[in-house]
Order: structure tokens, then sequence, then C-alpha cells
């Protein structure tokens, strides 16, 4: 019935892909700016005042305690104007090396930005900040963009095997207002598809005095689908239907790099989760998860019900680079530390979100690989932040560098389950 809701989609909606008008992409700066980033930038001085946090529930070394904090502030962490003007310093500063350009624009007309290093055949798509409070994937994207940038012999090196590109702040219209959703009303909706006058909103949008979407239900793995009235309002286990200009922005790069490299390698999207999971079992036992890692959640036998319309779905794949991530991470710092705090996603067999990006670009033929990182954002102080933004972008880094020396490929998927849970693969009901 699920796989049947889809296949609905596919045949109530005309290909457009003729239709749309594709280019290859020149990447060049796209931002006239050339200030220095903010002082509140990764890298510069920290401006927060720490957040003290309580309670004696989950302590666990740097990572200090799981209590967030009520009405936390946004000091230190980068803003859309701040992340402008640092993409466009890495442009400028790496002579070329880093493309910059916008790729849409939000329904607030932000500049939905882009930036590109590397000439490899591989390539990995990553976003982040596509629910607005989770911020960390904006740092790390930004740090890891400058190291591999750089003229060491490594980064050259992995420039030449992959082509990573980056969307640092996929929603900032949801990150300048501090929450999950964008900023738009459903009469806003109707305006841009009026073949939606009057039908039910989509299941995933939130109305109220500040309305929006959950961009993160928003995909569909038919990368022609447009917007018909007789499949809102959906279900949770069923497609998106691309009805914002963030989520068309990223399917119609994803697009144009499927036609320039013929296949889009890996899509990673990062962000976060609830901050007092404690680890079942391993070394770091009943201490404080730091990030958990998933691969597409598309429901029962591995997704068996969606392979006669997308034979490219590969999940051993996708754990495959998962993997590549937790093993990075642990390999790095060591088992014990907090920075190697990496467990399993809650991903129980019938979990089903195929509207979620990374499901619609595994049915593709791309890994998709999830990070969820501790807390919302700004819970936490500046050392906190800064340990958190880390592990994010050693994560990101051990995926890259394994693409780029082929390891990735030798990998055992199935070693991806020796990882703990935080609970849910254990828990009897009692």
């Amino acid at each position: 019935m699920r796989r049947n809701v889809i296949t609905s989609h596919l045949q109530s909606s005309p290909s457009r892909r003729k239709s749309r008008q594709r280019h290859r992409r020149s990447w060049g700066i796209a931002l006239a700016s050339t200030a220095l980033v903010a002082s509140a930038m990764l890298g510069g001085p920290a401006t927060a005042t720490p957040v003290a946090v309580t309670g004696e529930r989950g302590q666990d070394g740097g990572l200090g305690t799981c209590s967030p904090v009520e009405n936390p502030s946004t000091a230190g962490w980068t803003s859309y104007s701040e992340m402008k003007r640092e993409l466009d310093r890495l442009a400028q500063a790496s002579g070329g090396t880093v493309g910059v350009e916008s790729i849409g624009t939000t329904h607030r007309d932000r500049d939905i930005m882009a930036a590109r290093v590397g000439t490899g055949p591989q390539v990995i798509v990553v976003t982040g900040a596509i629910h607005g409070n989770e911020r960390t994937g904006v740092e790390a994207q930004l740090s890891l963009l400058k190291t591999l940038a750089g003229n060491s012999p490594e980064a050259k090196r992995i420039r030449s095997e992959v082509t990573f590109v980056s969307i640092p702040m996929l929603n900032p219209d949801g990150l300048e207002l501090n929450r999950r959703v964008n900023d738009v009303s459903w009469a806003d909706t109707e305006a841009q598809f009026p073949q939606l006058a009057g039908a039910t909103p989509a299941w995933y949008y939130r109305s109220g005095d500040l309305p929006g979407f959950d961009l993160n239900r928003d995909f569909h793995p038919d990368l022609d689908y447009v917007p018909q009235p007789e499949d809102m309002p959906g279900a949770q286990t069923d497609a998106g239907f691309y009805l914002n200009p963030e989520s068309r922005a990223v399917r119609d790069l994803y697009v144009s790099l499927q036609e320039e490299f013929g296949s889009v390698a890996a899509v990673v999207d990062l962000h976060h989760m609830g901050p007092c999971n404690e680890t079942t079992g391993g070394p770091r036992d009943g201490k404080q998860v730091t990030v958990a890692i998933d691969y597409p959640p598309l429901g029962v036998n591995d997704g068996a019900a969606y392979l006669d319309d997308y034979p490219l779905l590969d999940q051993d794949k996708s754990r495959r680079y998962a993997l590549a991530a937790m093993d990075g991470l642990t390999d790095s710092y060591g088992a014990q530390s907090p920075l190697a705090g990496v467990v399993r996603y809650l991903h129980p067999e019938e979990r089903e979100f195929a509207g979620q990006g990374r499901s619609a670009f595994a049915l593709n033929g791309s890994a998709s690989v999830l990070f969820e990182v501790r807390g919302q954002t700004q819970s936490f102080g500046q050392k906190q932040k800064g340990m958190l933004v880390k592990t994010v972008e050693t994560g990101l880094m051990s995926i890259i560098k394994a693409m780029a020396d082929g390891s990735v490929n030798t990998l055992d998927g199935d070693d991806f389950f020796d990882y703990p849970d935080y609970g849910w693969d254990t828990a009897s009901g009692d």
C-alpha cells in the first residue's frame, strides 16, 4: 500500500525533466562582498557567554550534563549573513579552489547557498540546518571547506578523487527565527501552485501565527514530481511534494550533478537530537550519546517494497558510508572519548519516511547518511559546542577520506550493526 501511494504520484505526475531548464553550474563566486566574517564565526574568538547546565543525570567529561537551558541564546552561532560572508571569504582566499553560488531563494528572499571544492569523479552532497534550530552542521561544513581547500598533500589528493558539494544552511528562514520549520503560509503555497487551491494542506505543514513546513518531509524520489491536489495531504510514510524552494533547490542541484558526473555517490544530512540519550552497550555503556548515525528509514526488509520502482536503492551501500564515519570517529579519538560517543540512530524495521531527502536520494542510487548530534543547537556552552562541531566535521572527513582511498567500498555494511544503540533496540516494552 505504501509503495502504491508513491506509484500513484508517479502516474499522476507529467514528466518535466525535458521541460525544466538545466545547466552545467559554473560554480563561480556568486557573492560580491569580501568582508571578513564576524568574530562569532568558527575559528574566531567565542563571543557567547558559556551556558550553565545543571542536573546530575548523564554527566560525561567535557560534554557536561544533559539538561538543556530555557530560552537559550543563539550568540556564537553563525547567522545567515555571516555564512554568506564566510563563503565569499573562502572563495576569494582559495583563488577559485572553492566555488560558491546561490542555488535558489527562500520564500523570504534569502539565498540558498552552495559551495563546491574538488574535481574528483566521486560526488558527495552535504546539507545542514534543514531544521533551522539545528546548527552544528553549518559550522562543521564551513570549517571542512577551509580544510579541503588547503595546500596540504592530503587536501590535494582528496580533491583529485572527490568533489565535495556543501549546502551549509538549507533553511535560512527557519534559522533566522531559530525554529525547526521555514516561514511560509499555505496561502502562499497555493499562490505558487494554483492547482492546489482548496486542497487539504500537506501533513507536514504547520499552521499558526508563524506557519511553515518541516522541510525534511518535502522530498520525493520521483525527481520530476509536480504537486497534485489529489495527493494531499499525504501521510508520514509517504513521499513529500516539493512544495518549497529549499527542497526543489536541492533536487535540482542533485539532478544537475547526476547529469555532470553520471551519479551522486553520497548524500549526508546533518541534524540534532535530544540531549539526554545514554549509550546501551559497548565501551561507553551508560554514557551520553554524542552523535547518532543512520541509513535511510524505508520500512521492512530494507525497503524491499520500493525496489520495483526504484531498483538503484542500495541500503548496504548507505551502511558502508555510515560505517566510515563511525569508524573514523572511533579511530580518531578512541572508543572512550566523548568525541567518539557514536551510536546507531533510532531505526526499528518498520520506521518509514519516504519524504526525507536522505530517503528520496537513496532511492535514486546514492548512499545516504544521517548525523544526529545531541542537543538542540544552543542547549550547551561554547566548550560543548566546539566538541560537537568537531565530531561532525571529523565524521564527514572520515567519509570523504574513505571515498578518496576507496576503503568505503571494502567495508562490510553489516558491521554497522556492531555499534551500540541508545536503548531502542534492546527495549522489551515492559
